[in-house]
């Protein structure tokens, strides 16, 4: 892995000044600089040189003023070669790290080749370290970090499902790919739930059946036969285009009829798919409409299990559908139609911003299925310190004011404040919503206090909820006004010199940052600053913000320390 990502650059550096700098500290390497943007890429004759750049370079050596970042450029990245077919990866990968990606790229053998994307660089050392050489059913794995060129191509074909309570999906999380949306359009597969009792027969004698499946579709389908043992119903995970999830669907069904009628064992069968909560909203619509029109013109009858069985590490609902086999195969594709239409909206809204925010872990709040219900998050997750460690040593109270529409505050309630309590105790976090300040107020305020965690997984939820009951259009994105509170003392350095500060925050962020002029500042001697956007442009705004706050108290702390020891003197 010998290619090398260079950072925080100026916007004004050259391909010239990077070879200058490289030149001065006696670093070899191969090719051209390629600078973009703040940031440039290079390739080294081998890891001893590339590492050697790293250790002398990296947070060490300054160009232009900024001291630069030097890493791996895709080394949270790896290949799994030598995987035994249909293995599930979920508690072998899972000892090394929390995995964001995992995507079967190659069948052409008795093998699968897997890709893997971990939450950060060293968890992806740790892996490789680990799983090369390990034996699965005598194949000898081996393990490598991805090439650039590989992940700028994108997977040659399907994917391997994996992890959560009924195999959830690791199809690739926005984080992790930082692609495109329209890259992402066939990343939410079609989720099947079966019965048991059928399993055998999907899959036939020694994989045939499900093989032949497989090749008339041109579909991957990952059985998850493993997981939750004992359980009534398991899952299967199917990765195709739209028309291939329908024909495996199809196909599955009618020998799910088939067996039923052999055996005996049941009068119907019905077709249940799995559907992560954030999109079941608007497939629903509003007023049941989307729903009903699907059951009119399928001639089906569909019902949605209860927002009561989701849990934490199961996001996703159960949607069954009552018909003739022709019939519910119908309203399957108008189903997952919308679904991925949901899917493709939220992605398009919020995956060009999430590369910017480092260390924030979309499992914690289950905006996407990607990695929502993957396995429980190691304890240091759980605390709370882990999403932020790169800000902070250890997670402080913070109070956001969240302004939402007025009549969405009974969503949010739910029934008898059931949405509410769940939503607090999911976040643990402390979630009021304030009186109207009018009658005809058009906005309520939701005060959310907790850590930097809870804050992202709380506000993520309202944004999710917000989008779910349509209160924004199908293709709008959800922004919305936050205040947070900052010391009067410290408003200056978040305004900079001219405005320079709050300037370079809203462009970095996307979010529009407003410090309002002549405030009286409150009680606690603070003043608000509004931040008004996109769920990960106002996080992105927030925590840059909070940045800023820590910066002003660390040095007001070393002042006072240095007052003291003078003193001392």
């Amino acid at each position: 892995m010998n290619k090398l990502y260079i950072g925080n650059l100026n916007e004004s550096v050259t391909p010239a000044d990077l070879e200058k700098v490289f030149a001065e500290h006696k670093i070899s390497y191969s090719g051209q600089f390629l600078v973009k943007s703040g940031y440039a890429f290079v390739d080294c004759p081998d890891e001893h040189w590339a590492m050697k750049a790293i250790e002398t370079f990296s947070g060490k050596v300054e160009l232009q003023g900024k001291r630069l970042e030097i890493e791996h450029s895709c080394s949270k990245c790896l290949v799994l070669r030598g995987v035994p077919e249909l293995w599930v990866l979920d508690s072998l990968l899972a000892q090394y790290g929390t995995v964001e990606n995992c995507e079967q790229v190659n069948t052409e053998s008795e093998t699968a080749v897997v890709n893997v994307t971990y939450s950060n660089r060293e968890q992806t050392r740790q892996a490789i370290m680990k799983l090369n050489g390990h034996q699965l059913e005598n194949h000898a794995l081996k393990v490598s970090y991805i090439p650039d060129e590989q992940i700028a191509q994108g997977p040659e074909n399907g994917r391997r499902g994996g992890f959560g309570s009924r195999g959830q999906p690791r199809q690739g999380s926005p984080v992790a790919a930082g692609a495109p949306a329209k890259q992402q359009q066939v990343d939410i597969p079609l989720r099947l739930l079966v019965p048991t009792q059928y399993v055998g027969a999907i899959i036939g004698k020694e994989g045939a059946t499900i093989r032949n499946i497989t090749k008339q579709t041109q579909s991957k389908i990952d059985v998850h036969r493993k997981e939750n043992a004992g359980a009534a119903e398991k899952a299967i995970s199917v990765h195709s285009t739209p028309e291939g999830c329908s024909s495996a669907c199809k196909m599955i069904l009618e020998i799910m009829h088939k067996e039923a009628k052999d055996t005996k064992t049941a009068d119907e069968v019905p077709l249940k798919i799995l559907a992560h909560n954030n999109f079941v909203g608007r497939l629903i619509g509003k007023e049941g409409r989307n729903l009903k029109k699907v059951e009119q013109d399928t001639e089906t009858k569909i019902t949605i299990s209860s927002l009561q069985d989701l849990t934490l590490y199961n996001p996703e609902r159960t949607i069954t559908v009552k018909g003739a086999i022709e019939n519910c195969c119908r309203a399957e594709q108008e189903i997952m139609k919308k679904v991925r239409e949901a899917y493709e909206n939220d992605v398009a809204a919020m995956s060009l911003q999430s590369h910017l925010i480092p260390g924030l872990n979309l499992a914690a709040v289950g905006l996407f299925p990607a990695s929502s219900s993957a396995v429980p998050p190691p304890p240091s997750s759980v605390t709370g310190a882990a999403p932020y460690s790169s800000f902070m040593q250890a997670p402080e109270q913070e109070m956001v004011q969240v302004f939402i529409p007025a009549q969405a505050v009974g969503a949010i309630i739910g029934k008898k404040g059931q949405h509410i309590k769940q939503l607090s105790r999911f976040a643990s976090a402390s979630i009021k919503i304030a009186p109207p300040e009018t009658p005809d107020s058009k906005v309520r305020m939701v005060i959310i206090t907790g850590p930097p965690e809870a804050q992202f997984k709380a506000q993520g939820r309202i944004y999710g909820k917000l989008k779910e009951e349509n209160f924004f259009g199908p293709k709008e994105e959800v922004k919305l006004e936050t205040h947070i509170r900052v010391p009067a003392s410290a408003a200056g350095r978040v305004i900079g010199k001219g405005g320079k500060t709050v300037n370079e925050l809203q462009n970095l962020t996307a979010a529009e940052v407003v410090v309002p002029r002549d405030q009286t500042p409150d009680e606690n001697d603070q003043v608000i600053v509004k931040i008004i956007g996109h769920f990960y442009a106002s996080q992105m705004a927030q925590r840059k913000i909070r940045d800023i706050l820590a910066q002003v108290k660390q040095q007001h702390q070393k002042g006072q320390s240095n007052q003291a020891q003078a003193r001392r003197k």
